[in-house]
């Protein structure tokens, strides 16, 4: 046997063991999705018709919170009216889901006036004649139309924005607050933390240079200390003060009580609970979602069903796998053995690299990808076939055993590599036409195929060689599957005809 082919054999062992033992001394396993795990998935729709664009934009935004909340592998995709949510594994899922599905929109807005909800819903409320429109013009009911450069009024969607009447996050007791325009929103917003503060949640701002962050902050913050009518004093407060508005909801209204800031000196209290704030500061940190969502179907997964498809998976393996090894042991004899091990070392190798990217990349394997597993079995089992029957075919020409192994190899490999390929050109099909589940069962069928041609070459190869150098492989090739008179009728032919005796 060549020194190079004892090379490539030994080399594939020790890597194949070496990566087994290393798989569990890093304590690396595969990360299950949500179909063998259990978890949450939801359909989000947009409210109104979004761009592509938009979408796109909303899917890397979810993204970000998810990864921030820990979820480990969550398959987000954009649908065609909206964005589809898988989450595997989540403990919490309507905090979860929640969080997806938040708008996320922070606006700041002054405080006109704070009363019972009768009290302030009298006045017409309007549009601004501009970004500081003095509150007098909704509480005295003279709300002044926005006019352009040339004295027009300007049309509809031009308009500054409305005055509001909005309630504060969790009160029942229907206070209400009337508030002028936004003067600043979540774009201001560069990071967010939460922050425990004189024994209580809160969520701490960083803001963004510039006219659109800290400056324009501040030049709020100077109107409302100042009690200027943009931001006029309420309810005895020696100054003005200044709502926090989320999602449509006043979370706090202090008194502004200096003139300037700290752009890392802002901060959100509301009473928040941990979590809470946690989940207010992630939305925030990522910034708003471009269009506004509404689930429109959510299926949960238990992990008693996870665990019943995991089961079920693994035991359709076991048995393709045991079912495959009686047939190619009893047809192949000796053979048969060795196209068992190129399976194992195959196995192990893919083992390794699953569970690497499961535990460091968060890979996740389904359902899907323990079908593109299981179907890879026969993938691998076909390449030992084709060079087995290449063996079978040389000694039925008249060639002995030993002398087909080396002319065999290289046609038969140069079939399967044509085989693999065609597969791996039909996984890299499903990968780039599909989404979610499908593509689980293309990754995994295309590295499940990648490794045949791996342990096909570096293993099997070598094994059978080193095999054919045995005197038992020569004395008994019927023993290894292949047909004892081939060897016999090659004999005989070669005494009778020398010109074949050189073949």
């Amino acid at each position: 046997m060549p020194r190079r082919q004892l090379f490539l054999l030994l080399g594939i062992v020790v890597i194949g063991v070496f990566a087994s033992v290393m798989t569990v001394v890093w304590g690396n396993r595969p990360l299950l999705g949500l179909d063998l795990q259990g978890g949450v998935s939801v359909r989000l729709v947009a409210t109104e018709p979004a761009s592509e664009e938009m979408l796109d934009q909303t899917v890397e935004i979810i993204r970000d919170r998810i990864d921030g909340l820990g979820v480990a592998e969550p398959e987000i995709s954009r649908t065609e009216t909206g964005v589809m949510v898988s989450l595997p594994g989540v403990d919490d899922q309507e905090r979860a889901l929640e969080l997806v599905g938040t708008t996320a929109e922070l606006r700041f807005r002054p405080v006109c006036a704070v009363s019972k909800l009768a009290a302030v819903d009298s006045p017409p409320l309007g549009k601004a004649s501009g970004p500081f429109a003095p509150c007098s013009e909704v509480t005295s009911g003279s709300v002044v139309p926005a006019v352009g450069a040339d004295g027009t009024t300007l049309p509809e969607d031009d308009q500054p924005e409305d005055f509001v009447v909005l309630g504060l996050r969790g009160d029942s007791g229907g206070q209400r607050y009337l508030l002028g325009p936004s003067v600043l929103t979540g774009e201001a917003v560069a990071d967010a933390n939460a922050l425990f503060i004189d024994y209580e949640w809160q969520v701490g701002l960083e803001l963004h240079g510039g006219q659109v962050g800290v400056d324009g902050f501040n030049d709020v913050a100077f109107r409302c200390f100042s009690g200027q009518p943009a931001c006029p004093r309420v309810e005895g407060s020696p100054n003005g003060r200044l709502a926090v508005v989320l999602d449509g909801q006043v979370v706090t209204a202090p008194s502004i009580r200096a003139p300037q800031f700290k752009a890392d000196a802002i901060v959100i209290s509301g009473g928040f609970p941990k979590e809470e704030a946690d989940d207010v500061a992630l939305a925030l940190r990522y910034g708003a979602l471009p269009v506004e969502l509404e689930a429109e179907n959510t299926r949960v997964v238990s992990a008693t069903i996870g665990e019943d498809s995991l089961r079920a998976g693994v035991i359709a393996g076991l048995v393709g796998l045991l079912l495959v090894a009686i047939f190619i042991v009893s047809y192949y004899r000796i053979l048969g053995l060795v196209a068992l091990a190129s399976l194992g070392i195959s196995g192990a190798l893919l083992w390794a690299i699953v569970a690497h990217l499961g535990t460091q990349s968060g890979l996740a394997l389904t359902l899907a990808g323990v079908t593109g597993l299981i179907v890879a079995i026969g993938v691998s089992v076909d390449s030992n076939v084709v060079y087995f029957e290449h063996l079978k075919e040389d000694v039925r020409d008249g060639r002995t055993a030993r002398s087909s192994v080396d002319r065999a190899f290289p046609i038969a490999f140069s079939t399967i590599v044509k085989a693999d390929v065609a597969s791996l050109i039909g996984a890299a099909l499903l990968w780039a036409l599909t989404v979610g589940a499908v593509r689980g069962f293309a990754l995994y069928l295309g590295l499940a195929t990648v490794l045949d041609l791996v342990a096909t070459y570096f293993f099997m190869g070598p094994m059978v060689r080193l095999l054919a150098t045995t005197r038992w492989f020569a004395d008994h090739p019927q023993r290894f599957g292949l047909p004892a008179s081939g060897a016999v009728a090659s004999a005989a032919g070669r005494a009778a005809d020398p010109a074949r005796a050189g073949a």
